[in-house]
């Protein structure tokens, strides 16, 4: 006999789950961006997500396995803005890519916040993700460059785009420390400086 899962507030027990689960890392997004790693607490986060520890250690084995789902997530949503913008084939490919990685990361600043910020020296697992999360980055600029027809794949692009992608990230940083997100001129800079930077890399291929 086949029993269904009880269903509350019509939600059945997988949903329930997927619902703290992003409950929890909204909470996240913001005390790590707001106040770091090391000053935000699994309780914190708990209270801030309205979810008892329990049910937090029924999804995440602890605070770190927490914040690498939160880079992973904040990831996956960069890389979705960015894939969508290259689908749409605007006339200026790169100078398109360039604007939506930017505001991928700067709309919602505790993303960049806890990109950049929050993830130093957290652990070697961290530190683990923040280098893949630049591989893939710097995968996607290979592939930009094959459909361009720029350069032909190799060791030595794939060194490149590493390098480039490392460069963009702490304009990103840094910008992140004296400017205002909220102000489109200031956005507006950092765009124009990651696309200097980027031609600099792409003339020297």
């Amino acid at each position: 006999m086949v029993t269904s899962s009880r269903r509350i507030r019509g939600l059945d027990a997988d949903q329930r789950r997927d619902q703290r689960r992003r409950q929890l890392l909204e909470a996240a997004l913001a005390l790590f961006a707001g106040q770091g790693y090391q000053n935000t607490s699994i309780e914190q986060i708990c209270q801030h997500a309205y979810v008892g520890t329990k049910s937090f250690y029924e999804i995440f084995d602890g605070r770190e396995d927490c914040y690498l789902a939160l880079l992973r997530d904040v990831t996956e949503q960069i890389k979705a803005e960015v894939t969508e913008r290259l689908a749409a084939d605007p006339p200026d490919l790169e100078r398109a890519i360039i604007e939506a990685f930017a505001h991928a990361l700067i709309d919602d600043p505790r993303r960049a916040l806890v990109t950049f910020g929050a993830a130093a020296a957290v652990s070697p697992a961290v530190e683990r993700q923040r280098r893949a999360n630049r591989r893939w980055a710097a995968e996607f600029v290979e592939s930009l460059w094959r459909r361009l027809e720029v350069v032909d794949a190799g060791p030595s692009t794939h060194g490149i785009a590493i390098g480039l992608v490392g460069g963009l990230f702490d304009l990103v940083a840094d910008w992140m420390l004296d400017n205002d997100p909220a102000d489109a001129a200031h956005v507006e800079a950092l765009v124009e400086d990651l696309a200097a930077f980027y031609q600099v890399v792409r003339g020297g291929l």
